[in-house]
């Protein structure tokens, strides 16, 4: 869980457009929860930017890359992280025109209220041909997106297994704690050249 945490929070502070890390914790919550990391934004936010919406599928998968990284295996521990990143970048595909193969095209289906028996007038319909095409665009995104994280969390595995070991004995760090560790590191780096 420790590496898992980990994984997102080196992800999302070595990213442009994250909302910054102000917790890591494996103090279990709840049932589901067995740890999380707490982002918090600077400020509210209307709109967000592509690179910024990559930046946020990448965080949250940066918890299962942490896990195949150090383990040579994932866990269960991401069904919720693959659920949020799917969203995202199923929403890029089919109702922000963030794909090239796609287009500047609207997909979704109207949201209704199940309850109302309103026909499916105003749906978007589709042929099979392009809800190929569009879950080829999600799955190329959270791959690519899946790699990035790798490759940060093979960059900075050091800070990783520091991090690790420090939030093993603690159970929470704060988001200063790990900026301060990663600027250590990449401060000694820097002067072993």
């Amino acid at each position: 869980m420790a590496y898992h945490e980990l994984g997102h929070a080196i992800v999302a502070l070595s990213l442009p457009g994250t909302d910054p890390v102000q917790k890591i914790s494996i103090i279990p919550r709840g049932i589901a929860a067995l740890g999380y990391t707490m982002q918090v934004p600077t400020e509210d936010r209307f709109l967000m930017k592509r690179t910024e919406l990559l930046s946020k599928i990448a965080t949250l998968l940066g918890g299962r890359a942490a896990e195949e990284l150090m383990f040579g295996d994932i866990s269960t521990g991401a069904h919720n992280d693959l659920s949020k990143a799917t969203d995202i970048a199923r929403s890029m595909v089919k109702e922000y025109g963030m794909s090239e193969k796609v287009g500047q095209v609207y997909f979704a289906r109207e949201k209704r209220a199940p309850f109302l028996n309103l026909g499916l007038e105003g749906a978007v319909e589709y042929s099979e041909a392009t809800a190929e095409v569009i879950d080829n665009e999600v799955r190329k995104i959270i791959g690519d997106q899946y790699s990035k994280a790798l490759e940060i969390l093979r960059e900075k595995k050091d800070i990783l297994e520091r991090g690790a070991k420090l939030l093993l004995e603690k159970e929470k760090i704060d988001g200063e704690e790990l900026k301060a560790l990663m600027e250590d590191t990449s401060e000694g780096s820097q002067e072993q050249k």
